[in-house]
């Protein structure tokens, strides 16, 4: 078996300057991946290994990722689809642990009700309120119809408008 040169195992790594560009972009939009990764997901320490890994991706694609209308939102993808292949493959291999808290520092009654929400819907919501996305971006980085988005976004709201008025009424 022939080992990869150094020029092949350096040709997925961004030039310097673009290196440094990416360098801005992580420390920029790094966390803001991973809390919109632990809503969705409701494991932090699933949604930083995924952050870092969709980070990780991000890098080695960063020269045409740069040019992305939502560089933020592929990463968002990503990490989600990674983290959703780890679902799959141990779920076959052993349960779930529990789940912990999402995120520090957030409305426990927001979270608690966006953890009642199928992970479709969660991540439309997160999308759209978490990471401000526009339709047509939630759209693209989830790999939907922006009919679907809307749908699932309006299914959503009306599931936690009515769950906040029962918190309320109780």
């Amino acid at each position: 078996m022939q080992m990869p040169s150094a020029v092949a195992l350096n040709a997925a790594a961004p030039r310097a300057d673009a290196a440094a560009e990416f360098e801005d972009f992580y420390a920029a939009q790094r966390e803001r991946v991973f809390r919109a990764l632990a809503v969705t997901l409701r494991d932090p320490t699933l949604a930083a290994e995924a952050t870092d890994e969709a980070m990780a991706r991000g890098y080695a694609r960063w020269s045409q990722l740069r040019g992305h209308a939502n560089p933020g939102g592929w990463l968002y993808r990503v990490g989600l689809n990674w983290a959703t292949s780890w679902w799959r493959k141990v779920r076959r291999e052993r349960p779930l642990p529990e789940t912990e808290p999402a995120v520090d520092g957030g409305d426990p009654t927001a979270l608690a009700l966006l953890d009642t929400l199928p992970l479709a819907q969660r991540s439309v919501v997160v999308c759209r309120v978490l990471l401000q996305l526009s339709t047509a971006e939630t759209a693209t980085a989830l790999g939907l119809s922006e009919g679907t988005v809307k749908s699932r976004l309006s299914r959503a709201l009306t599931q936690l408008r009515a769950a906040l008025h029962e918190e309320g009424t109780r």
